[in-house]
């Protein structure tokens, strides 16, 4: 059974910076890609990041472009690390694992719980 545990989250202000983590149990990581989705009352979920495990190859979401970067650990740890952070990255984020990186989260099959990060302007 894969298990994904999120950490990191916090409040923060505006234009600070923030690592997410994800530890990931229970598969074996060379087969999946893993991703950061996002949300907030009243939306869907958002696709923010993904990174494909066998191939370090990673894709973002074009609001986060530039000031969020994936990546894994060499153990069962994939991160996310937030830079500039403005009030909109306000949400609850997500780590999701699955075979193929996607952008749509119907296309992953395991989540975590999920860790809040508020970001006060």
């Amino acid at each position: 059974q894969v298990q994904l545990v999120e950490s990191g989250g916090e409040l923060v202000q505006a234009g600070d910076s923030l690592r997410l983590s994800c530890a990931a149990s229970g598969c074996t990581f060379i087969n999946y890609a893993f991703a950061w989705f996002r949300s907030t009352p009243g939306k869907e979920r958002e696709f923010v990041a993904a990174i494909t495990w066998k191939t370090d190859y990673t894709y973002y979401a074009e609001s986060v472009r530039g000031r969020f970067t994936m990546t894994r650990g060499n153990t069962s740890l994939v991160y996310l690390e937030m830079n500039r952070l403005k009030p909109e990255d306000t949400a609850v984020y997500y780590c999701a694992a699955g075979l193929f990186q996607a952008l749509d989260p119907d296309r992953y099959d395991y989540w975590g719980q999920g860790t809040q990060v508020t970001v006060s302007s």
